[in-house]
């Protein structure tokens, strides 16, 4: 048999083991079950709502099903675990379940979501919604859904795949109703919603820049450039100079004779008078 064949085949025989499991445990309200294959038993684990119904009396429950998967579906040694749900508010397939049932009992698809809405965000989810499509209104009535939601809820991308999804098909006398059920848990991180001031800024150095500190000290130390002095000027220029400047600040200026009060007169009386008025001229033909 070849290698594509045989995981078909593997799959098929899970999912029938999974149907008759939730068939056989309808009452204990099962909410997943995964089937893990080794070389010494196949161990089964099972998650319900309510435990002691697939237990049994003195364990009578578990020993029929673990027979039943012997002889029909050819498991070898299965051990079956049970575990219980913690918040069964917070499971969309139970709470999928839980709307189906009513509606197959009371028929009234609104106040049934409405109730199961508010149950859900008590709990403390971050948002949910609800979805019923089906015969909902009764015979004669045409088929329509109804979607209520609360809350915060991604419905594409990566995100999407955080949510909780859970369905159920309830079947009512006018037709078959489909319910689907999807839950953001609580604590729950999106990336579009981050709390920066939350955030540990690290005090120590990257890797990064320690790696070049330890390059650059690695390196042999460069060699100084030795500036080059310019040559120095003779300081003889500089000494005649200073002593031609000294030599004609010692010596003294003669000063000049000043004239005495006969000469300044006579002087005065020598020099002609320049008259204030022009003297008009006077041409003779």
């Amino acid at each position: 048999m070849a290698s594509e064949k045989k995981f078909i085949q593997k799959a098929i025989v899970d999912f029938s083991i999974k149907e008759f499991l939730q068939r056989e445990l309808v009452n204990a309200g099962v909410s997943s079950i995964d089937i893990q294959k080794t070389p010494i038993a196949t161990r089964i684990a099972i998650t319900v709502r309510r435990p002691g119904l697939v237990v049994g009396k003195k364990g009578q429950t578990i020993k029929d099903i673990s027979d039943s998967l012997q002889k029909n579906y050819g498991v070898e040694n299965p051990q079956i675990e049970v575990i219980e749900v913690a918040q069964p508010s917070l499971d969309a397939k139970l709470m999928a379940e839980k709307i189906g049932r009513q509606l197959e009992t009371k028929g009234n698809a609104k106040t049934a979501m409405r109730f199961a809405l508010r149950e859900i965000m008590s709990a403390g989810a971050i948002g949910a919604e609800i979805r019923a499509a089906g015969k909902l209104v009764g015979k004669g009535g045409k088929a329509k859904s109804t979607t209520i939601r609360a809350g915060f809820l991604k419905k594409s991308g990566e995100e999407s795949k955080k949510m909780g999804v859970g369905k159920f098909t309830s079947y009512l006398k006018a037709g078959a109703v489909g319910i689907t059920v999807k839950i953001a848990p609580p604590g729950t991180m999106f990336a579009d919603n981050v709390d920066v001031s939350k955030l540990v800024i690290p005090t120590e150095p990257l890797a990064e820049e320690t790696e070049k500190q330890a390059i650059e000290e690695a390196k042999p130390a460069a060699k100084k450039r030795v500036a080059r002095k310019k040559p120095a000027k003779p300081k003889e220029a500089k000494t005649e100079t200073k002593t031609e400047t000294v030599t004609a600040t010692e010596t003294p200026a003669k000063p000049e004779a000043v004239p005495s009060e006969d000469q300044a007169s006579t002087t005065a009386v020598d020099a002609p008078v320049a008259s204030a008025t022009p003297v008009p001229q006077t041409t003779t033909s």
